[in-house]
């Protein structure tokens, strides 16, 4: 009965009418187009999702069924310029949803995901539109086109073709309906893992179970239960929690615990449970690929990729494997060695790497990382960051006001604008984007903390597409979210080394939104190949712990001391510990997507069982899991990169390979070599080939030896 009463809620919040305007219909008069989200309400979005789907017909209608010869003017830059609502309410939606979601919300994602794959198949099936695309396709070496326009002219014939503009009917009919049950399917995904990391909590009452745990932690656990109404410490499934318990916990039982609720998320044979979903999403995904006459989805899915074919990124992975197992090998040796040498005599499990391989790196190389964190406060990283972008790129960041209350850190200087833009969460900051010479170039959100209606991770979007053809002039609206360690008391978020990295890698992907030069959304900022789009936020991350930069940000939060040269020292012989572990299970998971995908045949599937079967086959150590098991696989499952994991790794040549250009020139912060990579490779999206565009940063092909000596995996 409950339940039937919340779902009559829901429905009358979604369909409910009044004399309000719809804020999400008319263009924001806030500051250079930002979304008006204090005067936006949950219910909004159905009726705005529904009147965006029909403008947007109407404009595909008008194009394919005029009279004139087509041109790239009056057929593909109209395309460019079209449905830009949609464009608007979806930006918009598709963050706040994966961040503050309420029941009203979910409900709307599941009325408007097959309404999207409706929408997506009235365009590229259209067999109008189709023609005028494929005459200009056809004739595209006669028309004087410029690189730009060459890409997005090959993008969208691609995607017709793609999208089943040369099925036939009954093909295209089939397409469509594999397509709104994979929408669907995925989406069932991403709940269910949201909520199975909610489901788990670990509840301690006895001080001795805190035993190893730093002050900063406890102090966080106990927050936490005070905020669920409860007595004691409590513990979750988000990383700033389990990932310190695994590290620092004594108690081994607690440990083993919370490590088998965390690789165990939706594999309890509830109704949270993705097994299933996981051989449904496999299935139709195969399905899809065979209708275009792939073999596999993983052929499908990388043709048009930098990898071209998934042997090739198959043949990378392998060449890390093996360095990288042999060295998580000796490690494993090393951690159970110093089990024995304290006394014990079990055998190491995967519940106690984390544990002891901490210990290790202390023992070793006097280096414990609570040590560092006072150092790496949430400012003083966010700081560190600006500033290198700014010596890099020319960039600048006024923080603007919102809400009354400022977005920087307490005595700066604080730009107090009444037309600044809001935030749909109090947790929220905003920057304004400015070039070298003053000018606007974007506005900048971040979200850094953990919240229950929070997907887990780290993610980069677009609140507003940049987009400027003749009369639409739009500049980029980017968000960064994330889910870093809260702030208790008077002690602000402090950050470990691997934290401040995800800052920075975040970063990157806004760097690559805000500093496009290009004119068509198409190939603007990160509309780039999967496998490539990684590179500007990885290589980012090489300066977040480089010992200059560091010098420059890295500051205790307290005393204002700049880190010391002695823990720079630490940190820098500590460079490629616990490598083989960080490495082996990361090219696991970049290898389990292409064994799920590369299939050809899934009527004896079963997930779990062949996930084993991969290890097998690999020979990876029980020690060591999947980075992301199949069941809360979220990248592959219920986001973009099916068949795709591989491309941190892919990208990863490229961007050690690129801060090796640094390196050679003496200066991290080599200017002249960081406006070459904003001019080659930040500005220009997808404009180009992402090879050519490497290639005119660096000279020459990227040499794969970089990363490896990156990774302490060869000298």
């Amino acid at each position: 009965m409950k339940k039937i009463l919340i779902m009559a809620s829901i429905a009358l919040a979604l369909f409910s009418c009044n004399n309000r305007e719809n804020p999400l219909l008319s263009e924001s008069s806030d500051m250079y187009g930002a979304p008006q989200f204090s005067k936006i309400e949950s219910k909004d979005y159905l009726p705005a999702f529904k009147e965006a789907f029909k403008q947007q017909r109407a404009e595909i209608d008008a194009i394919a069924n005029q009279k004139e010869q087509p041109t790239f003017a009056n057929t593909i830059d109209a395309l460019e310029k079209s449905g830009r609502l949609l464009s608007r309410v979806q930006g918009i939606f598709s963050n706040v949803n994966e961040t503050d979601a309420d029941d009203v919300m979910k409900e709307t994602e599941r009325i408007i995901t097959p309404m999207m794959t409706d929408q997506s198949a009235y365009i590229t099936m259209n067999e109008r539109l189709f023609k005028r695309v494929k005459e200009i396709y056809d004739n595209k070496a006669t028309l004087g086109l410029t690189r730009e326009q060459e890409m997005v002219l090959e993008k969208y014939y691609r995607m017709f073709v793609r999208g089943g503009a040369l099925l036939d009917a009954s093909k295209k009919a089939e397409l469509v309906e594999i397509d709104k049950k994979l929408s669907l399917a995925t989406l069932q995904f991403g709940d269910n893992s949201l909520a199975e990391t909610n489901a788990y909590t670990l509840l301690i009452t006895d001080t001795k179970d805190l035993s190893g745990l730093p002050d900063d932690v406890i102090a966080s656990a106990h927050d936490r239960a005070e905020a669920a109404g409860k007595e004691g410490w409590l513990f979750t499934l988000q990383k700033p929690s389990w990932e310190p318990f695994l590290k620092y916990a004594d108690n081994r039982d607690l440990r083993r615990e919370m490590y088998l609720a965390y690789t165990n998320r939706g594999n309890h044979d509830n109704d949270n449970d993705n097994k299933a979903l996981i051989k449904e999403i496999l299935s139709l995904r195969l399905q899809k690929a065979k209708i275009f006459g792939y073999k596999n989805f993983a052929e499908y899915q990388l043709e048009d990729k930098m990898a071209k074919t998934p042997e090739a990124a198959y043949t990378l992975l392998m060449k890390i494997w093996e360095p990288a197992l042999a060295k998580a090998k000796e490690e494993a040796a090393d951690l159970q060695q110093m089990i024995y040498d304290e006394g014990e005599n079990f055998k190491l499990e995967a519940w106690d790497w984390w544990y002891y391989s901490e210990k290790l790196r202390v023992k070793r190389y006097a280096l414990d990382a609570n040590e560092l964190k006072p150092y790496f406060s949430l400012e003083n990283v966010r700081q560190g960051v600006f500033m290198v972008t700014n010596k890099l790129y020319g960039v600048s960041f006024r923080p603007l006001t919102i809400s009354g209350v400022p977005s920087a850190p307490k005595n700066a200087e604080v730009n107090v604008n009444a037309d600044a833009p809001d935030v749909y969460h109090p947790e929220v900051s905003c920057y304004e984007v400015l070039d070298s010479d003053g000018s606007h170039l974007a506005l900048f959100y971040s979200d850094y903390f953990p919240r229950k209606t929070k997907r887990v991770g780290a993610w980069m979007n677009n609140f507003v597409e940049a987009v400027h053809l003749d009369d639409v002039n739009q500049d980029p609206v980017i968000v960064n979210v994330c889910n870093f360690t809260t702030p208790t008391g008077d002690t602000p978020s402090l950050l470990s080394i691997d934290e401040a990295r995800t800052l920075f890698h975040e970063f990157g992907h806004a760097t690559h939104g805000f500093l496009t030069k290009c004119h068509y959304p198409m190939v603007s900022g990160t509309s780039v190949a999967r496998d490539f789009v990684e590179l500007p936020s990885q290589v980012l991350e090489h300066w977040a712990v480089e010992p200059e930069v560091m010098k420059q940000y890295a500051h205790h939060y307290q005393t204002g001391e700049v880190i010391p040269d002695s823990l720079i020292e630490k940190m820098q012989k500590a460079g490629s510990f616990n490598t083989g572990f960080e490495t082996t299970e990361l090219v696991a998971a970049a290898l389990l997507d292409l064994e799920f995908h590369m299939l050809s045949d899934y009527s004896n599937f079963e997930a779990s069982s062949f996930e084993k079967q991969v290890a097998d086959k690999l020979g990876l150590i029980p020690q060591i899991a999947f980075r992301y098991r199949g069941t809360y696989f979220n990248h592959i499952f219920s986001g973009g990169y099916s068949a795709g994991y591989y491309s941190y790794l892919w990208a990863e040549v490229l961007d050690a390979d690129a801060f090796e250009a640094y390196k050679e020139s003496g200066n991290v912060l080599n200017e002249e070599l960081g406006r070459s990579f904003r001019k080659n490779i930040l500005e220009m999206g997808g404009s180009e080939e992402p090879m050519e565009l490497y290639h005119r940063f660096r000279g020459a092909d990227p040499n794969p030896d970089a990363m490896l000596r990156t990774r302490g995996l060869i000298d």
